[in-house]
């Protein structure tokens, strides 16, 4: 309300100041503000459902943007003095600016020199924008809507490095619709998933090229999306009914999404399958050989399958260890590897192609989250890193428990006790510890609880 009452009074200066130099103000002044309804929201009242994805920018700041630069108007101009002032430049810049005739800091684009903007460079900067940036832009025209179906401007997307991935969580208070953070915003996203069946609790189970993989809570359907674009497809049926739980993973054919991808499901009792998107269709290579893998496969639901390359890693106990299936060769092997004493809540990572673990180190009251690396040659795990001693403070005497949401070089961590509910995020390269905002609903107020979730990259041309 603070804001929105110091946006009114600034509205209302602006009108004094108009009065009072309407009479004397150029009316061709190159150096003034102009102020009119934004023909951003004027397309977006005309299109509402060209904008899937709901990026909330609700802050005074921005409204104050929308007014100040919106377009251009006959009737009303805010004159410079209302500018914050301008630091001084050297004389020979004030001599250029008078000699070209640029007094002001705003310069009017001239629509003969910009309408011959070449387009395939507009494509190449716009897939270079912050992923809520590019939301924003897609809302000025229909030709800019239509990118995510333009195949030149998937090529310049898939020539950007991939960023920090985002998550894709769901909360306790509400299983049927999911939050999105975006770490290099530090922001929670909540888009209206609308294609994902609403009768169903489906949850987030894997990720593969900015595309999400959800199971029906029945294990029963699987989903496949991408929450950025609600691209959506169900799966057909599998052949094998298999009721019980089952562990997935998800892997990209090739380097690109374009090329398809494949799902792995597999239960305890060594029954799995592979969907092949580029076939549509399940299907059984064979059967797990239980000369190499001991039977029955005891799976640690706690941790999401890891890929690497065409490679898929799944973490069991009795024996500890880690089973490995890949998808390329159809080719299961079992690695012994016993874990570190007094260890809880652990589950798989990747970094660079190296498998980590990530869990909870409890001696006496005392509790500390650790991380591992695998050493190839030994097959044992070697601590590399452990939070900082302040914040496992935090943590004594209390039963924490954790649950890792991702596993792709960042890792948000969900920790919880009775007393406590925070987010942690942790950068493997950088082995950075950063706190997590409070996941908040929009207009609500109550921070909610993380119940799970998982890591993807997010990719706009990714088509389920």
């Amino acid at each position: 309300m603070e804001g929105l009452a110091m946006l009114k009074h600034l509205i209302d200066q602006l009108q004094h100041l108009y009065d009072s130099h309407h009479h004397s103000s150029s009316s061709s002044s190159s150096s003034s503000f102009i102020f009119q309804p934004s023909h951003q929201t004027i397309f977006l009242q005309q299109h509402p459902r060209w904008t899937s994805f709901d990026i909330e920018d609700s802050s005074v700041d921005d409204c104050c943007g929308l007014v100040m630069a919106a377009g251009k108007s006959h009737d009303f101009r805010m004159l410079e003095p209302l500018k914050p002032p301008l630091a001084k430049k050297p004389r020979r810049e004030r001599n250029r600016s008078k000699s070209s005739g640029r007094y002001g800091t705003s310069e009017v684009m001239e629509q003969e020199i910009w309408k011959d903007f070449p387009e395939d460079l507009f494509e190449a900067v716009i897939a270079r924008l912050p992923i809520a940036t590019f939301f924003r832009f897609r809302s000025v025209c229909r030709q800019w809507n239509s990118l995510l179906a333009s195949e030149s401007f998937s090529h310049h997307c898939s020539q950007v490095p991939q960023e920090n991935p985002w998550f894709y969580t769901i909360t306790h208070e509400n299983v049927n619709s999911g939050a999105m953070y975006d770490p290099s915003l530090k922001k929670w996203h909540h888009p209206s998933m609308s294609t994902l069946p609403t009768k169903l609790i489906v949850l987030p189970v894997a990720s593969a090229g900015g595309l999400v993989c959800f199971l029906d809570i029945g294990h029963r359907n699987f989903y496949v999306c991408n929450p950025l674009t609600q691209s959506f497809k169900e799966l057909p049926a599998r052949s094998v009914k298999v009721w019980s739980r089952v562990a997935v993973g998800m892997t990209v054919n090739g380097n690109s999404i374009g090329s398809g991808y494949k799902i792995l499901w597999v239960g305890c009792d060594g029954a799995y399958e592979v969907y092949d998107s580029v076939k549509n269709s399940w299907s059984r290579p064979g059967n797990m050989p239980g000369s190499i893998i001991k039977m029955p496969l005891s799976l640690n639901f706690r941790s999401q399958a890891v890929s690497i390359d065409s490679a898929l890693y799944f973490m069991r106990s009795n024996p500890e260890g880690v089973v490995s299936y890949d998808m390329a060769t159809g080719v299961w092997k079992q690695y012994i590897i016993p874990a570190p004493l007094h260890l809880t809540d652990h589950t798989l990572a990747e970094y660079d192609g190296q498998i980590m673990l990530v869990g909870l180190l409890t001696k006496n009251a005392a509790t500390c989250v650790c991380i591992w690396e695998l050493q190839k040659m030994t097959l044992l795990w070697k601590e590399v890193d452990r939070m900082p001693n302040i914040w496992c403070l935090d943590f004594y005497g209390k039963h924490v428990r954790m649950t890792c949401l991702g596993n792709k070089g960042l890792l948000m961590l969900s920790l919880r006790s009775k007393q406590m509910n925070r987010l942690v995020t942790y950068n493997i390269a950088s082995k950075e510890w950063l706190k997590v905002p409070g996941c908040v609903v929009p207009h609500g107020k109550k921070r909610q609880w993380i119940a799970c979730g998982t890591a993807f990259h997010p990719c706009l041309t990714a088509v389920a």
